[in-house]
């Protein structure tokens, strides 16, 4: 019986050691799938759309070759067919059976200037999340949405790569695999040690029995055999042969085990069922998104690198003294101190440049949420540098899909300052309407109310609104008009006369939303100081004011002279009904222009 039940424990050993190598071998399946992307190569552009990527489930390998410079980026879909409306591409798509097709496709928009003179490059665009670039071939692992797609070119000029192919990975695991040949080497096993036993059993049946009693008749013992004893002569035993062959015997079960353990040796983890247990995930608050509300204009990481290219374009600017290059990221309000700061520098050596704008680190993000142009972004930056320690408060904005990011509106946040709750930069924020009803003072309103504050002080039918005991411009301001009234006494005591005037300027202010309902509000506004004579035979000189006297290219008149100032101003602005007054959060004041009085 012993052998019948061996002959069964290899049979089942055999069944499944055949079973588990057969799923590693003849019945594993592709650990891969691929769709070929075969394009006439006439567009400077392929859109390989989010169904494509997302057409087989997993994450998608993309591999382009093409006779020189290679460009691949992805982003939003709605992001990228924005930025190539006004030129041809040929776009990629999936139909109805899943199989990959390519359409050509017109611009739907007026060209920009870029593109009617011969292609736009790609290369570090502000709509990207990300980019690669290669010579000859390109391969790159991504995991996409399909609300994201990838656009493929050259140099923005010679037509895109024509072969591109994306890849999937299949689950080609076999679980069972292990625990069937682990199972087969146990039964092989079992087999053996059923084997061995019954070989043994007949053995042991076929030995001569003794019969019992009557006991044999005691005989004398011979003297003969006692001699030999004597002499050590010793007969062999033979049970001490059998005992040798039963440790040989033994020894056959190694090799069944060591059969297993080598078939195991091959097999990976995904060979074998998983079966750790998740961990249970910690809960965290609940952020909601008004219902039907757009994305934000742009990740967290895209506004790294956008502030980090807008850091390094104006620190070249500003080593240049290039109003040009600094125009390339910068507008508004900010743009003008720096080509009235290149201005100064250029004429006076010793006259210092503006704050540099700093990369990193990136503190806050605060994107706009929205689908159309333009858009804006806020971002907090503190200075990595330990000797000038500054955070810089920047709104930036891009007009259409094809500008950059250009920073409007640069400031200085206090150390004291507390911002108010924002929103997290995956959710974003609203953009507050310049004529909004909704907050204390409409932000288009702003700069005007401020301006009068400044012009009128406590007697401002503004003042009211307004945190004006913690504004710490509004000192400056005023410590400034006291150092000017004194410059003036002191050289044309009783023969001139300043006067201070502060007005909005011409800048279109900058809202987005807080979690509370309130909006930061970034506006411009504009400090004039006039210095005229007060009788016909006196000018007014300039030997102490070489600014003015270098942007005016006069040293003295006999009318005066006007020097403007331009401050850009970040507030608080709670919500209507709110008991909060408007506060300062953070400004940049610098000298604009100056000019002989009419």
């Amino acid at each position: 019986m012993r052998f019948v039940w061996a002959v069964v424990a290899f049979v089942i050993a055999a069944a499944m050691i055949g079973a588990g190598i057969a799923q590693r071998t003849v019945f594993q399946g592709p650990s891969e799938t691929t769709k070929a992307v075969q394009t006439e190569g006439a567009s400077a552009y392929t859109l390989i759309d989010g169904s494509v990527l997302t057409s087989v489930p997993g994450a998608q390998t993309l591999r382009v070759e093409g006779d020189g410079a290679v460009f691949l980026s992805y982003g939003r879909t709605a992001d990228l067919k924005a930025w190539l409306a006004d030129v041809d591409y040929t776009a990629v798509t999936v139909n109805g059976e899943g199989e990959v097709q390519t359409a050509d496709q017109a611009p739907t928009v007026t060209p920009a200037s870029a593109a009617t003179t011969g292609g736009r490059s790609p290369i570090d665009n502000d709509l990207w999340l990300d980019e690669f670039e290669q010579t000859g071939s390109l391969s790159t692992t991504l995991q996409l949405p399909s609300d994201m797609s990838v656009l493929v070119a050259s140099d923005g000029t010679a037509p895109a790569p024509a072969n591109v192919s994306v890849t999937w990975p299949i689950d080609d695991s076999t679980p069972w695999a292990g625990p069937l040949i682990v199972g087969g080497g146990i039964a092989l096993l079992a087999g053996i040690v059923l084997y061995l036993l019954g070989i043994r059993h007949v053995r042991r049946s076929r030995r001569p029995r003794r019969k019992g009693l009557p006991l044999p008749v005691t005989e004398p013992i011979s003297i003969a055999e006692s001699d030999a004893a004597a002499k050590g002569v010793v007969s062999e035993s033979p049970s001490r042969r059998s005992s040798g062959s039963r440790g040989r015997r033994a020894l056959v079960a190694v090799p069944a085990l060591g059969v297993s353990v080598a078939l195991l040796a091959g097999c990976s983890a995904d060979a074998w069922p998983q079966f750790a247990a998740s961990e249970t995930p910690t809960p965290t608050p609940t952020v909601v998104v008004p219902e039907g509300q757009f994305p934000p204009a742009v990740t967290e990481a895209q506004a790294k690198r956008i502030v980090s290219r807008v850091s390094s374009t104006v620190a070249s600017a500003d080593a240049a003294l290039d109003q040009n290059a600094a125009a390339q990221r910068l507008s508004g309000p900010a743009l003008a101190e720096r080509a009235t700061n290149y201005t100064l520098r250029a004429a006076l050596p010793d006259r210092p440049a503006l704050p540099a704008i700093p990369s990193e680190p990136v503190q806050i993000t605060l994107p706009q949420t929205t689908g159309s142009w333009p858009r804006s972004l806020m971002t907090v930056v503190e200075s990595a540098d330990a000797a000038t320690p500054t955070t810089t408060i920047m709104m930036m904005t891009q007009e259409t899909p094809w500008d950059d990011y250009k920073a409007s509106y640069v400031g200085n946040l206090e150390a004291s300052t507390n911002l108010p709750e924002l929103a997290a930069p995956y959710v974003g924020a609203t953009q507050v309407p310049p004529d909004s009803s909704f907050l204390t003072l409409a932000p288009e309103k702003v700069a005007a109310a401020y301006a009068d504050i400044i012009n009128n002080g406590e007697n401002s039918a503004s003042a009211p609104l307004f945190d004006t005991g913690n504004d710490l411009l509004l000192s400056a301001i005023q410590d400034n008009k006291t150092k000017r009234t004194d410059e003036l006494n002191q050289t044309g005591a009783g023969t001139a006369e300043i006067s201070f005037a502060a007005s909005a300027g011409p800048a279109t202010p900058i809202a987005l939303a807080t979690l509370d309902t309130g909006a930061i509000v970034a506006v411009n506004v504009y400090e004039s100081d006039t210095a005229k004579p007060t009788n016909a035979d006196a000018v007014i000189k300039l030997d102490n004011n070489p600014a003015v006297k270098a942007l005016t290219g006069v040293d003295q008149s006999a009318t005066g002279f006007t020097t403007t100032y331009s401050d850009q101003v970040f507030f608080y602005v709670p919500s209507q009904g709110s008991d909060d007054k408007i506060r300062l959060l953070g400004y940049r004041s610098s000298l604009l222009e100056a000019k002989v009085s009419p």
